[in-house]
């Protein structure tokens, strides 16, 4: 049976990522930014139907796709390509192939404890990324933030939301900040 993959997960190192890049073909700046990001990965997988967003301050890329059925994708958010993708369950392994203009270009995720874990190929470059499974949505944390209460926001990831009822709320202290005059 496959693995749960839902949940937030943040990027803990990004190890051969410029290779990578470069057998993609992205130019030299883009790949100096992009070596930079960390990237996290917010997945919703429900049955065969699952959506992997990719989050960076850069740029950002939703993959919505049903396992099994071969379907085009266009990277133009990556490196401006299309191709012809498939992504199968190999036992406990999500594998995608992606047929194009690159060879051997693809992914795998799969999970070791509290870590998903990225291995991204293209022309016999490979990049592996593991990923730790955050509790938190990162743009506001109810530990860090305790004046916003989640269960009635709606861009706090669902899993964040806490069971209690209480009304959306922001309060400002003006008094902790010194006058400006």
């Amino acid at each position: 049976m496959p693995v749960d993959l839902n949940g937030y997960w943040k990027m803990i190192s990004n190890d051969n990522f410029e290779e990578y890049l470069k057998a993609l073909d992205v130019n030299v700046a883009i790949r100096k930014i992009a070596t930079l990001l960390k990237p996290d990965k917010d997945i919703n997988h429900d049955g065969d139907h699952i959506v992997i967003k990719t989050l960076s301050t850069f740029k950002n890329y939703n993959m919505d796709f049903h396992v099994g059925k071969e379907f085009e994708e266009d990277l133009s958010g990556v490196d401006d390509r299309k191709c012809m993708t498939t992504i199968s369950w190999e036992g406990e392994n999500l594998v995608c192939v992606q047929k194009g203009e690159k060879e051997g270009r693809g992914w795998t995720h799969w999970v070791e404890g509290d870590e998903l874990h990225l291995e991204l190929r293209a022309c016999g470059a490979v990049t592996k990324n593991p990923l730790m499974h955050s509790s938190a949505h990162p743009l506001i944390c109810p530990s860090t933030h305790p004046s916003i209460h989640p269960s009635t926001h709606p861009t706090i990831h669902p899993s964040v939301r806490p069971s209690f009822h209480q009304s959306f709320h922001i309060s400002f202290h003006h008094s902790n900040y010194p006058r400006q005059g």
